[in-house]
């Protein structure tokens, strides 16, 4: 479903992805890790058009929706209203939010609430659900667990995993905490200083010590197996 081949985005001379090859499948997981500064939100903003690429590809069969990092709601506008924009280039039957209060009931009788007013984790329901509004085939996740409180992440994550088992809804999670990300999603790449270093099944990275070495100030060389891809 997305195929990304040799990216590069630059800002000036700094080079912030350099080199990037990722693929997510149809009904797909697949985590993205790592830490601060790594690179990901310049990642999933290029593939949302937000970023224009200095050199590379990026193909995308289907219709991708993006939860940005933050929410970034319209907090003076009501919770409907926001969801509302979410399928703004849908047909006008499909601009109704009654699916959305279905996966998230609890938004029900917060609909005329201005979005400002809202927690961290109503307003993260918000903005998944805005995203959903536009019907995507794959959805990228930028930060899901950012400022929330663990009972609230793991919720979101509950509802991320029953859309893709249920709609058959491709995700690529963008997350710091690893742990969250490596269990959600069945595959995973770690990014560091704008460079997949490492890639595989969820299970083998967890037990890399490169991506353990990743998380105390730099990811140390590891031999080459089934989940380290190497230098890109």
């Amino acid at each position: 479903m997305l195929e990304v081949r040799e990216l590069v985005v630059r800002y000036g001379t700094a080079t912030a992805l350099d080199g990037i090859d990722l693929d997510v499948a149809p009904g797909e997981m697949v985590a993205l890790v790592g830490a601060n500064g790594a690179g990901k939100s310049t990642l999933v903003n290029t593939l949302s058009g937000i970023v224009r690429p200095a050199a590379g590809r990026v193909r995308l069969d289907g219709r991708m929706a993006q939860v940005p990092e933050g929410r970034q709601l319209f907090a003076t506008l009501s919770v409907e209203d926001n969801l509302r924009l979410g399928a703004w280039r849908n047909q006008r039957s499909r601009r109704d939010p009654a699916r959305i209060y279905d996966l998230f009931p609890d938004l029900v009788r917060l609909r005329q609430q201005l979005a400002g007013s809202l927690s961290g984790g109503q307003q993260q329901m918000v903005a998944v659900g805005r995203a959903l509004m536009a019907d995507p085939d794959l959805l990228a996740v930028d930060e899901l667990s950012l400022g929330l409180a663990p009972l609230v992440v793991r919720d979101l994550a509950a509802h991320l995993a029953e859309l893709n088992r249920d709609r058959g809804l491709a995700v690529l999670l963008i997350e710091q905490e690893t742990t969250l990300a490596f269990e959600l999603c069945g595959r995973g790449y770690v990014l560091e200083a704008g460079r997949v270093v490492a890639s595989g099944p969820s299970a083998e990275l967890r037990a890399s010590p490169a991506v353990a070495a990743a998380y105390l100030g730099g990811l140390a060389p590891a031999p080459t197996g089934p989940a380290d891809g190497g230098d890109a």
